[in-house]
């Protein structure tokens, strides 16, 4: 049986401190004492290394940290690239949200510079909303640093395979050819299918029909399209056969889902 973790339900969170960025001084280093409170420390620029127990991590933009009461960690960066560091202390109820390594490397750098941005912009508004935005960014931050923890790290090409089912998914009407797809992934045909059916669960074209059917689900319920309309709209030439993929998969024709 898979442990549920504790990030999977809400959690009760309080900031001890302001979520701060601050570059670290040139002549920076840190000896911690045991920590009070849960730690949140994120390296958004910079190289370094962090200690903790016993065990040595290399520090680069994107490695975050979530420390428990009681750890003392050390560190050190490279004068020359100084760390820029993210962080903030807060209590959590309940306990167990601190990855067993404490650290983990977060690849999307983009989404981890914006929450860090929001945090500290929402909290210093000082209004009760801005203290729930910066709550809500720092569980986000704490299920990513979890996740990151506790999955296996994506190559390049799968990153390039799962980009290619997102651009699939955001425009399904569009003219794909597998051809294409194994293209935009820089894979052949044969490679990319393997790889595309080991992370979706379905070969590119069957992906790429209930993408369609997905989206013509969505126009049906919301829109005043018409389902000759839809249809067209999403590379379909010949409406009924539109009309037997949709049944197929949703189990009613496409004329009882418009409201």
């Amino acid at each position: 049986m898979t442990h549920r973790p504790v990030l999977a339900d809400p959690l009760d969170l309080h900031l001890l401190s302001p979520p701060t960025f601050w570059r670290c001084e040139p002549s920076w280093s840190w000896v911690s004492r045991p920590l009070p409170d849960h730690l949140l420390w994120c390296v958004l620029d910079g190289i370094g290394r962090l200690e903790l127990n016993g065990a040595t991590r290399e520090l680069g933009p994107g490695t975050c940290a979530v420390f428990a009461p009681g750890d003392a960690p050390t560190a050190g960066h490279d004068p020359r690239r100084r760390l820029l560091v993210f962080g903030m202390h807060f209590i959590v109820t309940p306990a167990g949200v601190v990855p067993e390594q404490r650290w983990a490397d977060l690849p999307d750098r983009v989404l981890l510079g914006a929450l860090a941005q929001r945090s500290d912009t929402a909290y210093r508004r000082g209004d009760a909303l801005g203290m729930r935005q910066a709550a809500l960014c720092l569980e986000q931050l704490l299920c990513l640093i979890w996740e990151a923890a506790h999955s296996s790290p994506q190559s390049a090409t799968d990153t390039a395979v799962l980009e290619v089912a997102q651009v699939i998914r955001q425009d399904p009407g569009r003219d794909w050819s597998v051809a294409e797809m194994a293209a935009r992934a820089a894979l052949s045909r044969a490679q990319f299918t393997r790889r595309f059916v080991a992370q979706n669960g379905m070969a590119p074209a069957q992906y790429l029909i209930q993408a369609r059917i997905d989206r013509a689900h969505q126009l049906l319920t919301e829109t005043g399209m018409s389902v000759t309309q839809v249809a067209a709209a999403l590379g379909y030439t010949d409406a009924p056969y539109f009309s037997r993929q949709y049944k197929q998969r949703t189990g009613r024709p496409p004329s009882e889902s418009r409201r």
